[in-house]
């Protein structure tokens, strides 16, 4: 009866639909970036390292300028660059789409790791600064539910969603995503109509960085003011799965991700209710939330979705 109690006041309060809001954002920023990698036929699990060091340079740029937005400038441009060395070994030299990203995961996490105590003198996680501030729409009033749920958010949420809509009408109504599409299904005959396959991958896997570094800029400078150590916590493999469940489409990933939201907001918020009184030692199972359901939700589409043809295949010019 307490659960039922406790579920009824989670529902019914505007934070949890918030707090919905707010961990679905990460995790669409990198849905949509693997959408634009596995459009064009490049499978790209390197979305958690993307994220990683998004943030830790999002960190870094407010860190030394004060301006978290240029935090947020140096993580897209962090972003794009891991991203171009798995688009430089996948494409130019048709690696192992696999192993490429792999690579790259233990590298932002070596790498942030190692230069958080020579960039800012200590280990494990910095000092908290400058963050990007929130948009208060104070004319829906201050006591009200739509004020508490949508009043307060940051800049980055509207930003995601609208990227929502642009990446939908990129995809399906312009040349440039028919390309990409065409690309992703059948590179051989992409390329005797001729359009450049490895042009349109390298957009592809490069649009993959920029909007994962997004994402990653979002949990430093958009929500914390500071990078602590592997913060990402596996946010990138949730927005593979949210892609996935979405079947390779960005408003699927979007609902997706708003699942996936949910289920973070709902482990947050019953941990911290007082008609529970949750022991501290059952708390890390209710961490686990959001990654059973992910399994649960992954393993009952397996089949059910289909990804572009060509995605994961590397293509090699012939002739």
């Amino acid at each position: 009866m307490d659960w039922l109690r406790a579920l009824l006041d989670t529902v019914s309060n505007p934070v949890f639909y918030k707090l919905t809001l707010s961990s679905a954002t990460p995790l669409l920023f990198a849905a949509l970036g693997g959408l634009y990698s596995e459009k064009t036929g490049v499978t790209n699990i390197a979305l958690e390292g993307i994220m990683l060091l998004g943030a830790f340079f999002g960190i870094v740029g407010s860190a030394f300028t004060g301006n978290p937005w240029i935090g947020v400038l140096l993580a897209m441009v962090a972003g794009i660059g891991i991203a171009s060395l798995h688009a430089w070994a996948s494409i130019r030299f048709c690696a192992n789409q696999i192993v490429s990203a792999t690579a790259l995961i233990l590298l932002a996490q070596g790498l942030t790791g190692f230069l958080l105590e020579p960039v800012f003198g200590q280990p494990g996680s910095t000092p908290i600064f400058n963050r990007v501030s929130e948009i208060r729409l104070s004319f829906l009033g201050k006591e009200t539910f739509l004020y508490k749920m949508i009043g307060t958010l940051s800049p980055f949420v509207y930003i995601v969603f609208a990227l929502v809509i642009v990446t939908w009408i990129l995809i399906n109504k312009t040349r440039l995503g028919l390309r990409m599409r065409a690309v992703g299904e059948n590179p051989e005959a992409a390329d005797t109509l001729g359009i450049n396959v490895f042009k349109i991958r390298y957009f592809g896997v490069i649009m993959s960085g920029l909007l994962a570094g997004l994402g990653g800029a979002y949990l430093s400078v958009g929500e914390l003011g500071q990078f602590s150590e592997n913060m990402t916590g596996g946010k990138g493999f949730i927005a593979l799965a949210a892609l996935i469940l979405g079947n390779w489409s960005p408003v699927g990933a979007m609902w997706a991700s708003l699942l996936f939201g949910v289920a973070q907001a709902l482990n947050e918020q019953l941990q911290s209710n007082p008609i529970l009184s949750i022991p501290s030692t059952a708390k890390p199972l209710f961490n686990l939330l959001p990654f059973v359901i992910t399994l649960i939700v992954v393993g009952g589409f397996v089949g059910k979705t289909r990804s572009p043809a060509a995605s994961g295949t590397p293509y090699e010019k012939r002739g």
